[in-house]
């Protein structure tokens, strides 16, 4: 009266399970290719390039801080440089937040006008 009739059911579950879960998981990897290619490695570039110019900064060469300072580098440390921004002003940054570095003896552009 309150039991359910039981039923016999197929043996190893639901056919092609297996093909199932590969055709699920294949649009994921494929996702995850796509971001490697548009996000992850043009990122993990562009590190490795401004880890380089940091690491090559020597005295002599024009940088151009993080927050914008534009000045000669003085004395190169670890991991600071120092900066002379004006004759007799100087400043002391970290090379990490330097985010261009102009070598010495770099052409300057046609149309800076030297006074």
């Amino acid at each position: 009266m309150f039991s359910s009739p039981a039923y016999a059911q197929a043996a190893g579950g639901a056919p092609g399970g297996t093909e199932a879960f590969l055709i699920q998981i294949v649009p994921l990897i494929l996702l995850f290719v796509i971001f490697w290619f548009l996000i992850i490695r043009p990122q993990q570039q562009k590190l490795k390039s401004h880890r380089a110019m940091v690491d090559a900064v020597k005295k002599g060469d024009d940088v151009v801080t993080g927050g914008g300072l534009v000045g000669k580098v003085t004395k190169v440390t670890d991991g600071e440089v120092e900066v002379e921004l004006a004759p007799n002003v100087k400043v002391r940054a970290v090379k990490g937040t330097l985010s261009a570095v102009t070598p010495r003896g770099t052409p300057a552009a046609a149309n800076d006008a030297k006074a």
